[in-house]
């Protein structure tokens, strides 16, 4: 079976035609506004910032012109040889990437922990030395392992290198995934089992990241397992479920509610817009979804 679409295939959701002219009209819009130089004003006691892979149509430097214009400060899922376009518009790697094997080889099977112990000791130092914070990492598939053996595994990973990131006051951030629809058997599935590794880890440099729409799908109740479980969260993601697309009316989440329990835990983190859009007006919807966002 293919797998799900995921930021790995980014390309099946692309708009073809009529999609692609809206996207550029609406850049061009954007950035030929008078006010264009001037980032758009929020409120801004959350931080806002977007997936690059949700956007690959437009270039990065595009993306990073769109993004300023709409007040937002940093882009997630950027690697080391992208950040220097980011520096250039004065936005943060809000995640950073490129230590990761992939989604489904990660910290829980030790096969890996070689390949991934030598990927995150070299991005580590990289991480730090570009002034970013955050660096994302994977659990990988449970492949019939018990929760037991797979916390147990993560801790024999992450340990060494969390000694390393203290060092450089950068932070290993594993996302939560749901493994119904888009990552079947992904092991860190749950906020309870990222949790239960976060105190046996026991390091503020190891946190979650919270992807709303994942957790929706796989446990639902996304306003009190925030509420309940924010300590151990850095990071948020959003998205309209179903479909991974929109978060206005069209989909079951009440994203303003869901920020302002966010904002109440005393979060003043990035909230990342992760969605894939199907409006032609692609940048409307990040605007919106901006927009809705900043309680």
């Amino acid at each position: 079976m293919a797998p799900p679409p995921t930021r790995r295939t980014t390309l099946k959701y692309l708009l073809a035609g009529t999609a692609a002219v809206g996207v550029a009209g609406s850049l061009s819009t954007l950035l030929s506004s008078k006010n264009a130089s001037a980032p758009a004003m929020l409120k801004n006691n959350l931080k806002h910032s977007v997936c690059r892979w949700c956007f690959q149509h437009l270039s990065l430097e595009q993306l990073c012109e769109a993004a300023r214009g709409l007040g937002l400060t940093g882009i997630d899922l950027v690697g080391p040889k992208d950040w220097p376009t980011l520096q250039k518009y004065g936005l943060d790697s809000s995640m950073c990437n490129g230590a990761e094997i992939n989604l489904t080889d990660g910290f829980n099977d030790t096969r890996y922990h070689t390949t991934l112990l030598k990927n995150y000791s070299e991005m580590i130092p990289l991480v730090a030395k570009a002034g970013y914070k955050q660096l994302i990492c994977f659990s990988g598939n449970r492949r019939g392992m018990s929760d037991e053996t797979g916390w147990a595994n993560c801790v024999k990973g992450l340990t060494p290198l969390l000694a390393l990131a203290a060092k450089h006051n950068v932070v290993l951030v594993m996302e939560l995934l749901n493994s119904k629809i888009d990552h079947k058997d992904y092991h860190c599935d749950r906020t309870a089992w990222g949790v239960a590794l976060a105190k046996k880890l026991d390091s503020p440099h190891f946190k979650l990241l919270f992807d709303i729409y994942h957790m929706q799908i796989d446990e639902g109740d996304v306003i009190r397992n925030i509420t309940d479980n924010h300590a151990y969260i850095s990071h948020y993601h959003t998205a309209g479920v179903p479909g991974r697309h929109e978060i206005d009316e069209t989909q079951e989440l009440n994203y303003p509610a869901i920020m302002r329990a966010i904002k109440a835990t005393g979060f003043r983190g990035y909230v990342a817009q992760e969605f894939v859009p199907t409006q032609t007006d692609q940048l409307a919807a990040l605007r919106q979804a901006v927009q809705l966002c900043d309680v």
